[in-house]
């Protein structure tokens, strides 16, 4: 691949209320999206998505079909334009974003797939509460380290880009781990306002209610190289994404070794495809020569630079 373009897709907490109506307004595209999405699940997401309330909106189970129709309308609409990626990748939630518009599962089972997910994390949470807590200013080494210390009831659950690390696991060994970071000399130790300790074995039921649906959705080969969160690697092999699904429940996200995993495939430019710029913001902080460009609303779509 030379001077390859890579299409990423955010996860959880990159939603905010309005996003995707002003898309909808201008391209019909869009709009039939979230109509045929309103359709699949059975009730009004477009409504949440454009009106909120915002606490209706980051529920997790409402949050992960809501990105996800999102980044798949863009994914759309720049396909609509003629703008096509050489590779992609998703943090946590947008691998199925990412596998979509792969061609690996299409719309309606995806979107079937994320709301099962989405249902079962939140429930997890519920039967066995945890944190997470993103340290900020300490190697990836030494936060691993720390929790090993702890013991196994808190892990890294997301290696976002270097001297970023998230902690997930039980209340208490997060709490500690906390105060060992900041004892260590992180620069900040953030609690997160999430529902659950994902991609942490909190997450172990919610993995498991979900794999009979994976066995049970068709996975295609996908059109261009998913690059995924458990390996950080390029899979063509759908039999392989699929056991990936599954394993990321509780796995960390990978993701300052995906962005340079992608770079060393030949990406020179990517677009972060959905609401939000926070995989903007850690891909460059990743990679300074990475151009990154963001396309989630009406004004940077206008605005993109497609190079066709």
């Amino acid at each position: 691949m030379s001077a390859g373009t890579a299409f990423l897709f955010p996860g959880q907490a990159s939603q905010f209320v309005g996003m995707g109506a002003d898309l909808r307004e201008r391209h019909p595209m869009v709009r039939e999206t979230f109509e045929e999405a309103d359709g699949i699940i059975g009730f009004d997401l477009s409504r949440v998505c454009f009106e909120g309330p915002m606490e209706r909106l980051s529920q997790t189970e409402i949050t992960q079909p809501a990105v996800y129709v999102h980044s798949v309308a863009v994914a759309r609409l720049l396909a609509e334009r003629g703008l096509r990626p050489d590779a992609v990748a998703g943090h946590s939630l947008g691998e199925y974003s990412a596998l979509t518009a792969a061609g690996v599962l299409d719309f309606p089972e995806g979107l079937s797939l994320v709301r099962e997910r989405g249902r079962l994390m939140q429930a997890a949470g519920g039967e066995r509460p945890g944190k997470m807590a993103a340290v900020i200013g300490l190697e990836d080494d030494i936060v691993a380290g720390l929790c090993e210390e702890i013991g196994p009831e808190v892990v890294p659950a997301n290696y976002n880009s270097p001297g970023q690390v998230v902690l997930s696991g039980e209340s208490g060994a997060v709490e500690r781990a906390m105060a060992a970071a900041e004892a260590a000399g992180a620069r900040r130790v953030v609690e997160l306002p999430v529902s659950g300790a994902f991609h942490s074995p909190l997450m172990a039921s919610a993995a498991e209610g979900l794999a009979p649906r994976l066995a049970a959705t068709r996975f295609s080969p996908p059109s261009v190289p998913v690059v995924t969160n458990v390996t950080a690697a390029p899979e063509t092999d759908p039999s392989a994404l699929r056991r990936l699904l599954f394993e990321q429940m509780t796995a960390p996200v990978r993701w300052t070794e995906s962005v340079r995993a992608l770079s060393a495939m030949g990406v020179e430019r990517a677009y972060e495809v959905g609401p939000g710029s926070v995989l903007k913001g850690l891909s460059r902080r990743i990679l300074r020569d990475l151009r990154v460009e963001t396309a989630g609303t009406a004004e940077e779509m206008s605005g993109l630079e497609t190079g066709v």
